[in-house]
């Protein structure tokens, strides 16, 4: 089943328009919460008062909301720290935490997601629950994004820059996949024949943004596409997402399209394309109900590595992206993570040697 892909041209236009009518500086504020973190990379709410936060080089911290007092959390895996490779991704399920992250697996390295109970300031009983069966020397494309929906854990994964394995379903590297909570693959999942147990969808380059609609349930899902042609989808059960057969996109080197088409009958359009490339990372849906920011409600909010920017995007009522607007242009840096409180206050992540959490407020 194809879905129609929104007009390149309309959504140029409109992104070209958005850019010209942001009015982030005047309304909101940002707010230093906490101390430097070096790459800091994955981040969710322990509680409403504290945020528990990965560092790409190993560290996890929480950190006090109101105060900034920062914490840090023992018995956190042994990472590989390299290129792309390190901590990624944390979720949060009551006392349990699922942490994504690249694993040395004797002289390669695996995307892998550990689960543990956090008791006090130390992670307990932590097991390995999911090694990717695609071990590679290269440093690039792990995706690691976590979202938990109806008791089962979805994790994004990198084609590992090794892009033909995102079309081989046997493979876990370019792809979704689906879990049961101790790591068992989901036993629901509509299967297709050959595809490895655990995958859910197939055809990504390194999705890098993973969230679900509070209304619909639906699971949205961003990735870096290579020169032009990052793209927004949303991710169901035994669908081919393209890449690299299907893709916007341009290579680096030579300034050529990736693949000689951007459609395939067999394969699922992305809803939005960026073109120039945004570099996306981290994603979250601004709650319906909250009032801190209520012209951003129901909007879905993107970070932006290459533009340093926060993005909001106006979905239509079927979820459909039909336009967006830049809320936030160049005051953080790399930002490589967003989470929005139950009240609507917006929490940022900026990927560099100092960076850390930032809180955006209304200035009102």
């Amino acid at each position: 089943m194809r879905r129609p892909l929104t007009s390149l041209m309309s959504l140029f236009i409109g992104g070209w328009l958005s850019l010209l009518t942001s009015t982030a500086t005047a309304e909101m504020r940002l707010h230093k919460v906490g101390e430097a973190l070096s790459h800091p990379w994955g981040m969710d709410f322990l509680s409403r008062d504290e945020m528990i936060i990965t560092t790409r080089p190993g560290r996890l911290v929480k950190i006090a909301l109101d105060t900034g007092e920062t914490t840090p959390i023992s018995g956190v895996p042994q990472v590989a720290h390299f290129g792309q490779g390190g901590l990624l991704d944390v979720l949060v399920d009551g006392d349990w935490l699922y942490l994504c992250y690249a694993k040395a697996v004797g002289d390669n390295v695996a995307t892998a997601i550990d689960k543990a109970r956090l008791v006090g300031t130390s992670l307990q009983g932590r097991m390995t629950i999911f090694t990717s069966n695609h071990q590679s020397p290269s440093a690039h494309h792990f995706g690691c994004r976590l979202v938990l929906q109806d008791n089962h854990l979805f994790a994004s994964l990198g084609d590992r820059g090794e892009r033909q394995s995102a079309q081989n379903p046997r493979l876990h590297s370019g792809s979704i996949i689906r879990l049961q909570l101790d790591g068992r693959p989901a036993t629901n999942t509509p299967l297709r024949d050959r595809w490895a147990p655990e995958i859910y969808a197939i055809g990504h380059r390194n999705p890098q943004g993973l969230a679900q609609h509070p209304q619909s349930g639906a699971l949205y899902a961003h990735e870096h596409g290579p020169k032009g042609g990052d793209e927004i989808n949303i991710i169901t059960a035994g669908e081919n997402y393209g890449w690299p057969l299907v893709s916007h996109g341009k290579e680096y080197g030579t300034n050529t399209p990736v693949s000689a088409e951007k459609s395939r009958p067999d394969m699922i359009d992305p809803l939005w394309v960026w073109d120039p490339s945004i570099a996306p990372s981290g994603m979250a849906f601004y709650p319906d109900n909250a009032s801190h920011f209520p012209e951003l409600q129901g909007k879905l909010l993107v970070g932006s590595l290459k533009f340093q920017r926060l993005y909001a995007l106006t979905l239509s009522e079927d979820g459909h992206p039909l336009s967006e607007r830049v809320i936030l242009d160049g005051d953080l840096g790399r930002i490589r993570d967003v989470a929005v409180s139950d009240e609507g206050v917006i929490y940022l992540i900026n990927d560099a040697n100092n960076g850390g959490l930032y809180r955006l407020t209304n200035n009102k």
